[in-house]
């Protein structure tokens, strides 16, 4: 184990490869994503947020630490309807973590029955980490595992797990996240675009751990993908301000039926129409929903901001905020299937 999650809250597939590879700025690593490196093959530098963004992240968490907490109960309780004391939840690392942490806590509370957690890397274009798939294969039946992320944004992910689970004919590719507006996940909390907290930070509520990592260099071939332990930012440390804020909702919550979100077109047409109307070739420079935006403006370099009204301070206040410390221009568009969308700027050939 290396980060500070909790033992007793999830076992941590990953390979500690602290001190091995060299972060870059966001320029250089999105020169070298465009030119054809793959983004798993490198690090960002992770920087403290701004006092101002930290008053954004805080407000934020304060005011959707319940609607998490609704949305942790609706799929936990899909999660246990179908396999009950059986469940193993897998989560992706390193945005599905904490979720997959809340769901655990949930169904302890609920059902009182410790359900084994682990978390893993899917990337897209290099697959699962087949060696951590094992390695849970070998401790449980393949038909109790359930994937577990944040949110859908365009779909990538799923798509990944679908094309790796081929391999893993009695294991389940459908995920389980708290929010789906792309419509594309078996179980879920709601299909509102709304603000999970964690997608507001990086490593600092993701257990001090960064994105995984896989470059054959330094991951071995019986090794588990790689992710960096943070340690210098223990001082910022806030994985548990986060879990804890949402969980303290957990005895005061009345499970509902989900309301649908009626759209008009799917989430690939959505996505579809913005690279022809902003004249992008390349799909994967479109991020769309609230968590993507984010991490858009946190990790990449942002070329403009799409969301669905100027006057939303309430979901996209971060976004807000994140766009006018980088300068970033916003514009409003018609989203259905999410709130807020970012388009990454396309570098030139040198």
């Amino acid at each position: 184990m290396f980060g500070t999650y909790k033992e007793q809250d999830v076992t941590i597939l990953l390979t500690d490869i602290s001190g091995k590879v060299e972060p870059l700025d966001t320029k250089a690593r999105e020169r070298n994503i465009q030119s054809g490196v793959h983004y798993s093959e490198m690090l960002p530098i992770e920087h403290e947020p701004s006092a101002a963004y930290m008053k954004i992240y805080d407000d934020a968490l304060r005011r959707y630490a319940k609607m998490t907490a609704e949305a942790t109960a609706m799929v936990a309780e899909q999660i246990w309807q179908e396999k009950r004391e059986k469940t193993v939840l897998v989560s992706l690392a390193r945005a599905g973590t904490s979720i997959g942490v809340l769901i655990k806590k949930y169904i302890a509370f609920r059902y009182h029955v410790e359900v084994p957690h682990y978390t893993i890397s899917i990337i897209r274009g290099r697959g699962i980490d087949q060696n951590a798939m094992a390695y849970i294969l070998e401790r449980h039946p393949p038909q109790s595992i359930q994937f577990v992320d944040g949110w859908t944004g365009k779909g990538a992910i799923q798509r990944e797990l679908d094309l790796a689970m081929q391999a893993y004919p009695h294991v389940d590719a459908g995920l389980a996240v708290l929010s789906d507006p792309a419509h594309l996940a078996s179980k879920y909390g709601t299909r509102e675009d709304f603000l999970i907290a964690s997608s507001c930070l990086n490593a600092t509520v993701s257990g001090l751990l960064s994105r995984t990592f896989y470059r054959k260099d330094i991951i071995g071939e019986k090794d588990f993908h790689g992710a960096v332990f943070y340690q210098n930012l223990i001082p910022q440390d806030m994985t548990y301000g986060f879990i804890d804020a949402v969980a303290q909702y957990f005895d005061t919550l009345e499970i509902k039926e989900s309301k649908e979100h009626i759209v008009s077109k799917t989430a690939q047409q959505e996505v579809e129409e913005i690279c022809k109307k902003f004249g992008i070739q390349d799909i994967n420079l479109v991020k769309p929903s609230i968590g993507e935006t984010t991490r858009v403006l946190l990790r990449r370099m942002p070329w403009k901001i799409l969301v669905h009204r100027f006057d939303d301070e309430q979901h996209l206040g971060q976004i807000y905020q994140l766009a006018k410390e980088k300068g970033v221009e916003m514009i409003q568009y018609p989203l259905e299937n999410y709130k807020a969308c970012g388009l990454i700027q396309k570098i030139a050939d040198n």
